[in-house]
């Protein structure tokens, strides 16, 4: 990872990640069946990884908003700990064609799977508005999550990416308004204005 978070993963070799890991270069293809392979492992590896540890820190907390607290601080410090994989994660899944598009669709789905359950939770407790359309939810956290990881990754990790969980969560949870959404005087019903 260190050498495709380095180089950008199509600038590099098999004999460049072969010399970072201390081997031979034939020794890497007793492993791997080639440069694609290597990126298509890690991803499956740090998916394993990586929910478990989110699925733990999530079943910690007794709320829904506890809940959203712990998955996304653990987020934070899983890319900040590895700052190799949240470059390479990053750069990969902003790709067009992606090498390892079936990893990555699988990460986006269980990670989509942790935020619905937590937010249809928080609307049974009353914690989390019902009216709500629940895809929007989802790609508003997840999409500032990923907004986040890429400001800290562009300012080249110079400050506590975890210290953003806190004010991240403040935002999904309160919003930025101060008022109640106006009615909608175009419909007349005076109902909240939902775009």
């Amino acid at each position: 990872m260190k050498v495709f978070a380095r180089q950008g993963y199509y600038q590099s070799t098999v004999a460049q990640i072969a010399g970072e890991a201390g081997v031979a270069d034939g020794t890497i293809y007793l492993y791997f069946k080639n440069k694609d392979d290597i990126l298509v492992q890690f991803f499956s590896f740090k998916t394993k990884q990586v929910f478990e540890r989110f699925r733990e820190e999530v079943d910690r907390a007794e709320t829904a908003i506890g809940k959203l607290r712990n998955l996304v601080r653990i987020h934070l410090e899983e890319f900040q700990r590895d700052r190799n994989m949240a470059i390479v994660y990053q750069t990969e899944t902003h790709q067009i064609s992606r090498m390892a598009e079936d990893q990555i669709r699988e990460m986006s789905k269980l990670y989509l799977d942790i935020i619905s359950e937590i937010v249809e939770r928080g609307q049974v407790e009353g914690a989390i508005r019902r009216d709500l359309y629940l895809g929007i939810v989802k790609r508003l956290i997840i999409g500032s999550v990923d907004e986040v990881i890429n400001t800290w990754l562009h300012a080249g990790g110079q400050y506590d990416l975890v210290s953003m969980a806190e004010p991240l969560v403040e935002l999904f949870i309160r919003g930025i308004g101060t008022q109640p959404p106006e009615a909608n005087p175009a419909d007349g019903t005076g109902e909240p204005i939902r775009s």
